[in-house]
C-alpha cells in the first residue's frame, strides 16, 4: 500500500502556476501592451521575492537548505538519470535544485532589467530618474536577452520533467497540481 504524503504545499504550488501565467502573459504582451508586461512583471518580482522568503521560511520540501546541494551531486544524478537509474526523491532533486536556482536567477535578472528598461525608457517605474536614457539599449538587451534564456530554461525544465516522470513512474505535473506523492520510496534527508 502507497502512503501519499503533502510534498508541494499550497504556497509553492500557487507560485509556481502564478509564476507560470505571469511569466506568459509578460513575455508574450511586451511592446504592444506595455501595461500589461509592466503588470505581469511586477507580479513575477512578488512572486519571486514570496520564494526567496519561503525558501528560508517554508515547509521542509520548499526550504533551499533540503534540496540545494553541490554541483558534483547534480551532474551525478543527473547522469543517473540519463541511465534510467536514478534515486527517487519525494521533493526537489538534485538536477531540480539547479534548475530551480538558474530560473530564479535569470528570472531575478530579467526583473531588474526590465526595471532599468522602463525606468530610460519611460521614466517610470522605480527606477525612473535612476537609470539614464543613454544605456536604454544595454538594459533593452539584457532584459531580451534573460527572457529568451528564462524560455530555454523553461524547455529544459519541462524535458526534465517528462523524463523524471518517466523514469519514476509518477506524473510530476500532477503532483505540483495537487500536491502529492507517494511515498512507495524513501525522501532523501
Amino acid at each position: 500500500m502507497q502512503n501519499k504524503v503533502l510534498v508541494w504545499d499550497l504556497p509553492v504550488r500557487i507560485f509556481h502556476w502564478l509564476l507560470v501565467v505571469a511569466f506568459v502573459v509578460a513575455y508574450l504582451s511586451e511592446d504592444d501592451f506595455l501595461t500589461v508586461h509592466v503588470w505581469a512583471g511586477y507580479l513575477i518580482a512578488g512572486l519571486l521575492a514570496f520564494r526567496l522568503v519561503w525558501g528560508v521560511t517554508g515547509n521542509s520540501y520548499a526550504r533551499f537548505a533540503n534540496f540545494i546541494c553541490s554541483l558534483d551531486e547534480s551532474k551525478a544524478y543527473f547522469m543517473q538519470v540519463i541511465s534510467l537509474n536514478a534515486k527517487r526523491y519525494l521533493g526537489h532533486n538534485p538536477a531540480g535544485a539547479v534548475m530551480i536556482v538558474l530560473l530564479l536567477i535569470s528570472l531575478l535578472l530579467t526583473v531588474i532589467s526590465g526595471l532599468a528598461v522602463y525606468g530610460a525608457d519611460q521614466g517610470a517605474g522605480p527606477l525612473a530618474g535612476v537609470i539614464s536614457s543613454a544605456y536604454e539599449d544595454l538594459w533593452e538587451e539584457t532584459h531580451e536577452f534573460f527572457a529568451n534564456f528564462t524560455v530555454l530554461l523553461i524547455v529544459v525544465h519541462v524535458l526534465g520533467v517528462m523524463l523524471e516522470s518517466f523514469v519514476h513512474g509518477e506524473n510530476l505535473v500532477r503532483s505540483m497540481w495537487h500536491g502529492y506523492k507517494n511515498t512507495n520510496d524513501e525522501p532523501k534527508e
